[in-house]
């Protein structure tokens, strides 16, 4: 008596319960791959942050070099600066 309820629980387990399982843990690992809305937006907002800060810094090297003529700027040339400033300014 007892084999006649185990062996549908057996047979549903592995034909119905194993491919379920399987195809559910695809589904999550491919919508994991995925940025969703939300992430672009912050990568977008980090982007901008960080181009904000390296103007900052790079106008910060600039004032320091004005005052100190030994002092050289670690990163850009001021030709650089200025195009960056250009394409900053045409972007708002």
């Amino acid at each position: 008596m007892e084999e006649v309820i185990i062996v549908p629980i057996v047979i549903g387990t592995l034909f119905l319960g194993l491919p379920w399982l399987i195809l559910h843990y695809i589904t999550k690992w491919k919508q994991a791959k995925t940025l969703t809305g939300e992430d672009e937006q912050l990568l977008d907002e980090l982007y901008d942050t960080a181009r904000r800060l390296e103007n900052r810094l790079h106008t910060v090297e600039r004032i320091i070099s004005a005052d100190h003529p030994d002092f050289r700027p670690a990163v850009r040339s001021d030709e650089d600066l200025a195009q960056l400033e250009n394409n900053m300014s045409r972007r708002n």
